[in-house]
């Protein structure tokens, strides 16, 4: 493996800045190491032709003298979900195979702007629908700690590049914990933005009330550096916050000091139950340091929170209902090769292109939005949810984050759960409310399960608007726990990533 893709891409950034590597050097040191291992970890749906050339083009750029982003020439993995005028798009799904879409999302097209080079797209479970990306059409997504161990959902294809050192950036989507359930199976770290602090225009939409675009990566200043890109204003979308935003980068190097803990308050929910004693282990250790270092720790309530997962999946799918009934074989998308009326073809494309997640989220939304049961399911749904928003507002008047676990368990075995929805939807318990409720949250690694050698994330929550603070927190704990461990979690990932456990 070269070292350039072992760098983070912060100090990758530095070399290129410098001169001491190229953008070209950087980008096909990542291409090789994608032809090297993806065969086995299946991170990549599609890998891009004109990665080398956008590096030239940087390259020249800093020859020229021009005055370059932070991150310009660094390699970025882009979730399948996100539409690309030069990559297909396909959201996972035989419904959109082989889709090319006339315009770029705004992350990517900011991605872009900033001078990051696009490595290809990454897998993940059929439009966002899953939290293993086994839902993928195109095949599962490995664990690169454990080929037989799903990468997490539905943005397992980001994270498994990610940690797999096939890319130091990855973009992904969260509507239920899809970045940060990920970044925890992986020993990544993984954000979800405040709802409206980053454009979903270009997303392709799986529940437009909960989706949220965010960065993957290694390091917590990897995701503040890629935050600031991505992040702000955008006209083209209705839901996008129009308001300035601090530095997150700067955020994290002013967190990885430490001094921002003393006198933080810190809230542990009372009622947030379930985990595996590992996890609970990790995440009391994790605690622990907070306090050592001057946090004060402090229990917190949610009574609602209990009913979070049962809402969410009564919201999903009805927005999902809604949102993908466009793929109607008519507009775009692929279309079956039937005779008959509109609604033949309609009924036979449906039934070929969606995945059986999928069709059964569509059928539990469409049942939930119907006449007479309506109010019942969806409107006491949405009930639920003003009441989490409220339990939110109540902790945080008390308390400066949330600490949590990000999952309930490690990464589980391929196929494990396939078979059973209620046991894949609960691995969602810790991360769904944030996206129910529109605040921030990010997934950091606190270390390696005792039972099994696999790694373990702590998940922290602010207030909307105030992910700085996630930055400036988790951060400060990274540099802890890195200092204990003698350099990064991944460094002890098994023979894959070229360490040992």
């Amino acid at each position: 493996m070269s070292d350039l893709t072992r760098l983070t891409a912060a100090d990758l950034a530095s070399k290129l800045a410098s001169g001491e590597v190229s953008s070209v050097e950087a980008t096909n040191a990542h291409l090789a190491r994608i032809r090297e291992v993806d065969g086995d970890v299946g991170a990549f749906l599609h890998v891009s032709d004109g990665a080398v050339a956008a590096a030239e083009a940087i390259d020249r750029r800093r020859a020229a003298g021009e005055d370059l982003s932070e991150l310009a020439g660094v390699p970025l993995a882009v979730k399948d979900v996100l539409v690309t005028t030069d990559m297909p798009s396909t959201a996972g799904s035989k419904i959109l195979e082989g889709y090319m879409s006339p315009y770029d999302a705004t992350v990517v097209a900011k991605s872009r702007a900033a001078g990051l080079v696009p490595l290809g797209k990454t897998n993940m479970d059929e439009f966002a629908m899953g939290s293993s990306t086994e839902h993928s059409a195109y095949g599962p997504t490995r664990n690169p700690w454990d080929l037989d161990r799903i990468p997490g959902g539905s943005g397992g294809g980001s994270a498994a590049a990610v940690a797999a050192f096939e890319a130091p950036l990855a973009l992904g989507s969260d509507t239920g914990g899809s970045i940060r359930q990920p970044a925890h199976v992986t020993g990544t770290v993984g954000v979800k933005p405040t709802y409206g602090g980053v454009s979903r225009y270009g997303s392709i939409a799986l529940a437009s009330s909960l989706d949220q675009v965010g960065p993957v990566t290694r390091t917590v200043l990897d995701a503040g550096l890629l935050h600031d890109v991505i992040g702000g204003h955008d006209p083209h979308d209705a839901t996008s916050l129009d308001t300035p935003w601090p530095s997150f980068a700067a955020a994290a190097r002013e967190g990885a000091t430490g001094e921002v803990l003393k006198g933080l308050k810190v809230g542990l929910v009372r009622e947030l139950t379930g985990f595996s004693t590992a996890v609970d282990a990790s995440f009391r250790a994790a605690v622990a340091k907070l306090e050592a270092a001057g946090a004060e720790v402090v229990e917190v309530s949610a009574p609602h929170f209990e009913y979070a997962t049962a809402a969410y999946y009564l919201i999903l799918p009805a927005e999902a209902s809604s949102n993908l009934a466009k793929f109607d074989s008519v507009r775009f998308g692929m279309r079956a090769d039937v005779a008959g009326t509109v609604e033949d073809v309609m009924s036979a494309t449906r039934g070929a292109g969606f995945g059986p997640e999928v069709k059964r989220r569509i059928i539990l939304g469409t049942y939930a939005l119907s006449a007479g049961y309506y109010d019942a399911y969806y409107g006491s749904a949405q009930k639920v949810r003003t009441l989490i928003q409220q339990d939110f507002a109540g902790m945080f008047a008390d308390v400066d984050v949330i600490a949590t676990p990000a999952a309930p368990t490690t990464a589980f075995k391929l196929g494990e759960k396939l078979d059973d929805p209620l046991a894949m939807y609960a691995n969602d318990l810790a991360t769904i409310p944030a996206n129910l409720a529109g605040v921030p949250g990010i997934s950091v690694p606190s270390g390696l399960s005792a039972d099994d050698g696999l790694p373990i994330g702590i998940q922290f929550l602010a207030p909307a608007y105030e992910d700085a603070r996630l930055y400036r927190v988790s951060a400060a704990l990274e540099a802890m726990l890195v200092d204990e461990w003698g350099g990064p979690l991944l460094d002890r990932a098994p023979a894959l990533n070229g360490g040992s456990r």
